[in-house]
């Protein structure tokens, strides 16, 4: 009865369903374990202490950036050199802006230095001026920034002196020298030449690693496991559904509950045939 299962036109349907279901079941496996993994970072950065209760350790202990190292308290020791602001970031839901300032180390590498935030937009706000000489500061370490970090502006078309978004890559092309791929925000801004009362700058907390969180980034992942095992199941159910009927179809035409199309076909052309033969046959025999 399913032997037409080995049929041209089934051996197609066959490699799909083959092809298909596997193919579903692996990336609904794929997107399961990246929802795992954020769920996990998410668990590990609950756990983990607030960054003022851990000690500080050199800035190059603690590079690169990862979900572990993101937040901890890193100190770097040089002098400031350019100083940048950077728009559009908001404080406790007011509007204002950053202010960053490059600190050259000894070791020739400058680190990217939020020392604070400031209301207002830049060029209407007085900005406090950074310490001069040697300095070591004590910030909370960050990732450079990416497309995907809140408040960043990709547009461009900045006047000078401003910063869209905090990153190495596109600090390199504002500064002559290299740049660590991290940056830090103080604390404490009045070590840091906070400034006066009404001028002072505000400390930009920490934000928690990017991907170590339950947003809806994880919670699409979830959605495209369903989504991808709803596909395999389908595939299968009409491989099932497709199967049955053709084996139903084959047995009611043995039972002979329906007409074998092909049967008639050769059975009406038999019959074509005997009814052209006597119709000549008496042709010619009136011609006769």
């Amino acid at each position: 009865m399913y032997r037409f299962l080995l049929t041209p036109r089934w051996w197609g349907i066959n490699l799909f369903a083959v092809l298909a279901i596997p193919l579903c079941v692996f990336m609904g496996t794929w997107q399961l374990g990246r929802f795992e993994d954020r769920v996990q970072s998410h668990e590990q950065a609950t756990k983990q202490p607030a960054p003022g209760a851990r000690a500080a350790k050199p800035l190059d202990d603690l590079l690169p950036v990862d979900t572990v190292t993101s937040g901890r308290p890193a100190t770097a020791t040089g002098r400031y050199a350019d100083q940048f602001l950077v728009p559009g970031r908001e404080l406790d839901d007011r509007s204002g802006f950053y202010v960053l300032n490059m600190l050259r180390t000894d070791g020739g590498k400058a680190l990217p230095v939020v020392r604070g935030w400031l209301p207002g937009k830049p060029g209407h706000t007085p900005v406090p001026a950074a310490p001069t000489g040697e300095v070591t500061v004590t910030g909370d370490l960050q990732a450079s920034e990416n497309t995907g970090t809140a408040g960043v502006d990709t547009a461009g078309g900045l006047p000078d002196g401003q910063l869209g978004i905090i990153s190495a890559a596109s600090l390199v092309n504002l500064v002559p020298y290299d740049v660590y791929d991290a940056w830090v925000t103080l604390q404490d801004t009045e070590s840091s030449g906070g400034g006066a009362e009404g001028s002072a700058l505000r400390p930009v907390p920490a934000v928690a690693p990017q991907g170590s969180g339950l947003d809806l980034k994880a919670f699409q992942n979830l959605g495209y496991t369903g989504e991808w095992f709803v596909f395999a199941a389908f595939v299968l159910f009409m491989w099932f559904r497709l199967a049955r009927r053709e084996a139903e179809a084959a047995r009611d035409v043995k039972l002979g509950l329906v007409p074998d199309t092909d049967t008639d076909a050769d059975t009406d052309t038999d019959t074509d045939t005997h009814a052209g033969t006597r119709t000549d046959t008496h042709a010619g025999t009136r011609t006769a």
